[in-house]
Formats: C-alpha cells, sequence, structure tokens
C-alpha cells in the first residue's frame, strides 16, 4: 500500500468477499444499479439509459455502489465481467448484496481472479470521488493520488 493522503485519511472496510486488492481511479455511483440489464457483461461498460453514469466503463475502476437493484441474475453479470477481466479493480458496497456477491465467490471458485469485495459507509464514498485509490485485501482503502 502506498502514498496515505497527507492528511492521514485511510479507510477502513469490512471484507466481504475474500479476493486480489486491486487499485485504480474510483468510479463513485451516484445512484444504485442493477447489473442485470445494467452492466454489459462483455464490456464492462454500464448501459442503464436510466442511470446518471450510463456509458461509463466499470472495468478495472475501483467500483464505490451504494445499493444495487435486485435480479437473481447479478451474480452471473458479475461472474461474466470476472471472467471477461471486465471486472472493477475492487468492489466496495455501501450495503451488501448476496446475490451479487455469490458471482464472485463462484468465480473464485473457478479459479478465476476475483477482486475483493469491502463494504464501506456511504458517507465516505465523496472522500475518494475523483481519486486513485488502492483496496487492500484486509479491506484497508487508501488515496494513491500520484
Amino acid at each position: 500500500m502506498t502514498g496515505v493522503l497527507p492528511t492521514g485519511l485511510h479507510l477502513s472496510g469490512d471484507v466481504l468477499v475474500e479476493g486480489l486488492g486491486g487499485s485504480g481511479p474510483a468510479l463513485v455511483l451516484s445512484a444504485p444499479i442493477s447489473f442485470w440489464g445494467g452492466v454489459d457483461a462483455k464490456t464492462g461498460r454500464m448501459v442503464d439509459v436510466r442511470h446518471p453514469e450510463c456509458g461509463r466503463s466499470i472495468a478495472g475502476q475501483v467500483l464505490f455502489v451504494p445499493g444495487t437493484i435486485g435480479s437473481s441474475s447479478a451474480s452471473a453479470v458479475l461472474m461474466e465481467l470476472v471472467h471477461n477481466r471486465k471486472a472493477p479493480a475492487a468492489l466496495v458496497l455501501h450495503e451488501p448484496d448476496a446475490i451479487l456477491l455469490l458471482g464472485l465467490i463462484v468465480a473464485r471458485e473457478m479459479g478465476w481472479r476475483t477482486p475483493v469485495a469491502v463494504k464501506l459507509d456511504r458517507a465516505d464514498f465523496g472522500k475518494v470521488e475523483g481519486r486513485q485509490v488502492a483496496v487492500s485485501v484486509s479491506g484497508a482503502i487508501d488515496i494513491v493520488d500520484r
């Protein structure tokens, strides 16, 4: 882990699903999303035209999700994203979604490289928006701007 902000900002999330730590630009969603029908599993692009971040890609981003709009197919979409190497570098959720996270668990059981998923209070999401962040396997979230 490198570069904690000079202000000492260091966030600590609770690990929901173990996986690889990752880093990248923080993509903080302003609204809950449905992975099924909302994210293209082949490209990682958000395709729900009603979502404020429609058109942005979650691939390789540290994705901060305030909530999900349920679908029992969300886990399959996330698993396909992992398989297609278009998954987020790390997944940070305000509200854990067992169905969504099942996709990471199954992908990991299949031997695929899966990102870590952590829980973090939504109030902290704004602290990372527009920043480069790293999420460790222990759930530590640090700003790594250069």
